[in-house]
């Protein structure tokens, strides 16, 4: 049906890409939406995805295995999961960092 191809459609604009170095992510962030505030923090290999319910579907459906997150502000789950979406998109790829230290990628490992 014509409903459900426009709603794929739409999926795959809003899809956003999540930079991983190895396992867990690069650095801490913050996402903020509203009044609600998502802290992710990396963790060790084989932590597993320390979360509440609205962030764990988040980071799992991301493909991330180890992360420590806790939730700040509001408790309302649309706040906190887009909260955690923002802190997702926010995180810098090494080659982010690199060009914006002026080295290779290399230098920075």
């Amino acid at each position: 049906p014509d409903a459900i191809r426009k709603g794929i459609d739409e999926a795959k604009k809003n899809m956003i890409t999540v930079s991983l170095y190895k396992d867990p992510i690069p650095h801490q962030v913050t996402g903020v939406f509203n009044s609600g505030k998502v802290l992710l923090k990396p963790a060790a290999a084989g932590t597993g995805v320390i979360a509440g319910s609205p962030v764990r579907a988040v980071c799992e459906l991301a493909g991330i295995k180890d992360i420590r997150t806790k939730s700040l502000g509001s408790n309302n789950p649309n706040n906190v999961v887009n909260a955690a979406i923002e802190g997702l998109k926010s995180l810098r790829s090494l080659e982010e960092v690199a060009a914006i230290r002026g080295k290779d990628p290399k230098d920075i490992l």
